[in-house]
């Protein structure tokens, strides 16, 4: 993603801001101690993560490589875990219930613009 750039999570008819993390602290922090979630967060090269230190639930949508969802926990409450599962290698954390239900199988789109001046 380059600065400048405006990106979206899209599932079905609903979209998102979407903030890949990249750098170790944005790795690290996540939603941990974030009130009022309004975006989606994404962690590529992952394949499990942890709610610990979390105010909020939320929804998180595991993926492969072609952004299929293989996994789906609806509203996930703090100091949980999910372990690592095998052929997942993006994760994206979405605000509690902002999609609705989620059915595995069906794909995440990312859509991303350069913004006009």
């Amino acid at each position: 993603m380059i600065s400048g750039d405006k990106v979206r999570l899209k599932y079905r008819d609903k979209e998102i801001e979407l903030v890949e993390c990249r750098s170790f602290f944005s790795r690290f922090k996540g939603f941990m101690l974030c009130r009022d979630i309004n975006k989606a967060l994404l962690f590529k090269r992952c394949n499990s993560i942890h709610t610990f230190f979390m105010l909020e639930n939320i929804d998180v949508i595991l993926c492969n490589e072609d952004n299929v969802i293989l996994y789906y926990y609806k509203d996930m409450g703090p100091n949980r875990v999910i372990l690592p599962k095998k052929g997942v290698t993006r994760v994206y954390e979405v605000p509690r219930l902002y999609f609705g239900e989620v059915m595995i199988n069906e794909k995440l789109e990312v859509k991303w613009w350069m913004l006009q001046y």
